[in-house]
């Protein structure tokens, strides 16, 4: 298991309301965009970040986690697996407080390193499942 009620819970509801969602574009049609409209309704700032570096729910887009000049609490990684180690590394290096991989991105040394670091970490989910049936108020 990847991510305990408990962890999950603490991720959501009080690591902080600032997200960087690494794989999000303008294109509606990818889960990306409908997870980062749940978790706008949710109350969390959706920081987008992809190689595009587009405006998606009139939130400036960054090229990486590196070039964003605020701070980020957490993580949420919508790429493959074998992309995802890297960007869990990115998201230590810049502080942030938690690394939320997505449903079907594993990367179980990506996470021994996140967790090693202090950061909250759970991979293969996708909170806008979470939120519902952990009866979260959105």
């Amino acid at each position: 298991m990847y991510g305990d009620a408990a962890t999950i819970r603490r991720i959501l509801s009080e690591l902080g309301d600032t997200w960087a969602v690494v794989g999000l574009s303008a294109n509606r049609s990818r889960a990306a965009y409908g997870v980062a409209e749940v978790l706008r309704r949710f109350g969390k700032r959706v920081v987008p970040v992809h190689p595009k570096a587009e405006t998606v729910h009139g939130e400036p887009g960054y090229a990486s986690l590196a070039e964003i000049p605020f701070e980020v609490d957490v993580v949420d990684v919508f790429v493959n697996s074998g992309l995802a180690g890297p960007v869990a590394d990115e998201a230590v290096a810049m502080g942030a407080k938690a690394v939320w991989f997505q449903l079907g991105v594993v990367d179980e040394a990506a996470y021994e390193r996140a967790r090693a670091a202090g950061l909250e970490m759970v991979m293969d989910r996708c909170p806008a499942i979470e939120i519902p049936r952990l009866h979260l108020p959105s």
